[in-house]
């Protein structure tokens, strides 16, 4: 009889007391994902994976190490325990390190309410591989489209149990299906790609494939004829789906792990503005069927619903129970980890307050710049806030798109940029970012 992953973390508890640790939390993921692939018309590629995956993370005084295996073997349990308790045992000293009080634990041990998991049978990969043929023949089907890069689906399934010496046990299931598509428009040196997907954590929420299709095949369109814009200085709007991209870097220059070393732009921001007046940053870790909800954190602590930024400004940072503790202040249970590492802090869901207008509208008032629909590579000083990016996307004149633009690179700073953000309307609500497009004026574009 396969254990379950309630027992298997037990399990490993009581290896890590029997090897001598003074305390210790056990992370068990069981995983299933099965892939498919297609090209012209046929099948191109199939996978399916399954695994399991045990961390250990032992405690020894104020020092500690992390383990990892996939084989769940009593054997392999009691080796980990004794090499993890033997590696803390040489580790530095940390003085922030160290479980979570037991009456600082959530008493939610479950994902009930939250409907993160599919219920249904896996799906046959048979049916994956009609949805992805298709998906590839509506795109194929859009006259100017001259190949399909690749349509591929997903399903996956993610059950997790979380155990600690300080009393926690808790565990939750997370499904996923995807499917997405590449089209091409063009041949030879004028090729132009693009490509739309869509996951969802339940198989009815999924997007029909013939709209994911003719959707790339209609991005792509859009980017034929693609040349470098003029260099100079324009209002940039960026893309609905690019636009979460700004409000990352927001997220990374408030996380804990930066602030405490010092390496933010916005080290010094709290309760400062960062946004402009009237819009809000807010995180809200149990919104039903989104990606980036969850029960609790990484290290038991209860998540709940906050304000990051509120009328524009800062409010707090992100915060695990280490970084609380290195900045003297209470974990914001913002804590995550793998099997292989300890925790550290990220957020989740966050939605930004929208604005009352369409991206059509601020288009219309951007009158002269660039709609941005892709981002490539980035040079982002973390501590200044000095921001640099390759993209691409359409020129827009008298507030209607022109020409298609690839080639050119975006510039500013970020503390001005999202002081200056315009929001749009138009954000998706099932995303874990729900982010609307977003205008910022006067980048500094490098072009031809």
């Amino acid at each position: 009889m396969t254990p379950s992953l309630t027992d298997l973390s037990q399990a490993l508890l009581r290896a890590a007391k029997s090897a001598g640790a003074d305390a210790a939390d056990v992370l068990v993921v069981r995983g299933t994902s099965v892939g498919i692939g297609v090209r012209d018309g046929r099948l191109e590629e199939a996978e399916r994976a399954e695994g399991i995956d045990l961390g250990l993370r032992v405690l020894m005084g104020q020092r500690q190490a992390c383990v990892s295996a996939s084989d769940s073997a009593p054997d392999t349990m009691a080796a980990m325990a004794e090499r993890a308790v033997a590696m803390a045992r040489e580790a530095p000293e940390d003085p922030t390190i160290g479980l979570a009080d037991p009456g600082q634990l959530s008493d939610r041990r479950d994902a009930r309410g939250l409907d993160l998991a599919d219920d249904g049978e896996e799906p046959d990969p048979a049916a994956l591989q009609q949805a992805a043929l298709a998906c590839e023949a509506a795109a194929r089907d859009i006259p100017g489209i001259s190949q399909i890069d690749q349509c591929s689906a997903g399903y996956s399934r993610r059950e997790m149990v979380m155990a600690a010496t300080n009393g926690f046990s808790g565990g939750y299931t997370r499904t996923g299906h995807s499917l997405s598509c590449v089209a091409i428009t063009g041949t030879g040196t004028g090729m132009e790609r693009d490509y739309f997907g869509d996951m969802r954590l339940h198989r009815a929420d999924l997007l029909p494939p013939e709209e994911i299709g003719r959707t790339a095949a209609e991005r792509a369109l859009a980017r034929a004829g693609a040349r470098q814009p003029r260099t100079g200085r324009f209002p940039v709007l960026y893309d609905e789906r690019v636009a979460a991209s700004l409000i990352g870097h927001l997220l990374s220059a408030i996380n804990g792990t930066a602030i405490a070393r010092g390496a933010s732009w916005l080290r010094d921001g709290l309760d400062t503005p960062v946004l402009p007046v009237g819009i809000d940053l807010v995180e809200d870790p149990h919104r039903p069927r989104i990606s980036g909800s969850r029960p609790f954190d990484a290290e038991g602590l209860p998540t709940a619903r906050r304000a990051l930024v509120e009328g524009g400004t800062l409010t707090g940072w992100v915060l695990d129970l280490a970084t609380g503790r290195k900045l003297d202040l209470p974990s914001t249970a913002n804590a995550t980890r793998s099997a292989a590492s300890p925790p550290s802090p990220a957020t989740g869901n966050v939605t930004l307050t929208q604005g009352p207008r369409s991206r059509e509208a601020l288009m219309a008032e951007m009158g002269t710049g660039l709609l941005v629909t892709s981002l490539i590579g980035a040079t982002i000083n973390s501590t200044t806030g000095d921001y640099s990016r390759g993209a691409s996307g359409l020129w827009v004149e008298n507030g209607q798109p022109a020409f298609a633009v690839n080639e050119c690179t975006i510039a500013g700073n970020l503390r001005d940029m999202l002081r200056a953000i315009v929001p749009a309307n138009d954000a998706r609500p099932h995303l874990s970012r729900v982010v609307p497009s977003l205008l910022v004026e006067g980048m500094t574009l490098a072009g031809a």
